[in-house]
C-alpha cells in the first residue's frame, strides 16, 4: 500500500480530523457513544473511560505524527532526515486507513448496527498489526522520528485488539458469560501476544485486559486481573532478558 509522499502529506491529516470529528459526533449525539456501550454487554466489555483516556492520550501522538510527516522532505540533503521521510510516508496510508476505519465505525457503533461496526473493527486491527509484524522496520532509539511512529502504530494496533474483543463480543454474544474455551483461549491468546510483543504493543496487552477487568465482576473479573499481571510479568520478562 503505496502512495506518494505528497500525497501522503494532505491523506494522513485529513483522515485524523474524519475520524476526530467522528468521535465528537459519537460523543455528542443521542443517544452517545457511552450509551450505545451501556446498553450492549458482553463478556469482554472494557470500563469505557479506559478508552476514552487512551483514545484522548492517542491523539498527541498522532499529532506529533503528523507534524513529522508535515515537516518531512524525501529529498533532504541529509540521509538521516530522508530514511525519517521514508517511514514516515511508508506508514500514512495504513495510519489514514485506521483511523478512516475508527470514524467509520463510530457511525454504525451509533446506529446500533454491531455486526456493520465490527467489521470495521477487524479491517483496523488486522492491518495495523500487519503493519506491525511485516513492514515496521527495527525501533532506532536514536531517532524521534523511528520511536513516534512505533509507538503511533502499537498504540493503534493494541488498543485495537480490545476494540476487535469487545466489538465482536457484543455484536455476536451479548449478554452472555464467558464459556470454559472463552476463558482459556484469552489467557493462552494474551500470554503468546505478550511473549511476542515489546514494551508498547505489550504494555497495550496490559491495558486492555486491565480495562476489560474493570468492566466485569465475579470470578472473571478476577480471572481478567490474573491475566493482566501475568501478562505484565511476561512483557517485563522477554524485554528485560532481551
Amino acid at each position: 500500500m503505496g502512495i506518494s509522499h505528497s500525497t501522503a502529506r494532505y491523506a494522513a491529516p485529513i483522515a485524523f480530523l474524519y475520524n476526530f470529528a467522528a468521535q465528537q459526533y459519537g460523543m455528542l449525539s443521542t443517544p452517545n457513544m457511552k450509551n450505545i456501550h451501556d446498553a450492549h454487554l458482553s463478556f469482554f466489555s472494557p470500563q469505557p473511560w479506559f478508552i476514552a483516556a487512551f483514545f484522548f492520550s492517542q491523539q498527541f501522538a498522532q499529532a506529533a505524527y503528523l507534524y513529522k510527516l508535515w515537516r518531512s522532505d524525501p529529498d533532504a540533503k541529509v540521509e538521516s532526515e530522508r530514511r525519517d521521510a521514508r517511514l514516515l510516508g511508508d506508514y500514512a496510508p495504513w495510519f489514514a486507513l485506521g483511523n478512516l476505519c475508527i470514524g467509520t465505525w463510530m457511525f454504525f457503533w451509533n446506529g446500533e448496527m454491531l455486526r456493520t461496526s465490527d467489521v470495521f473493527c477487524w479491517i483496523n486491527t488486522l492491518t495495523q498489526i500487519y503493519y506491525m509484524a511485516a513492514r515496521l522496520p527495527p525501533m532506532d532509539t536514536t531517532s524521534t522520528t523511528s520511536i513516534l511512529t512505533h509507538v503511533v502504530n502499537k498504540t493503534f494496533a493494541g488498543i485495537g485488539v480490545l476494540d476487535v474483543l469487545h466489538n465482536t463480543s457484543i455484536a455476536f454474544y451479548q449478554d452472555q458469560s464467558p464459556s470454559t474455551l472463552v476463558r482459556t483461549l484469552t489467557g493462552i491468546g494474551f500470554g503468546l501476544g505478550s511473549a511476542a510483543s515489546d514494551w508498547i504493543f505489550g504494555g497495550c496487552l496490559v491495558y486492555d485486559l486491565v480495562a476489560m477487568a474493570v468492566g466485569q465482576s465475579g470470578n472473571w473479573r478476577n480471572l481478567l486481573g490474573a491475566y493482566a499481571v501475568g501478562s505484565a510479568g511476561i512483557v517485563a520478562a522477554r524485554n528485560i532478558v532481551r
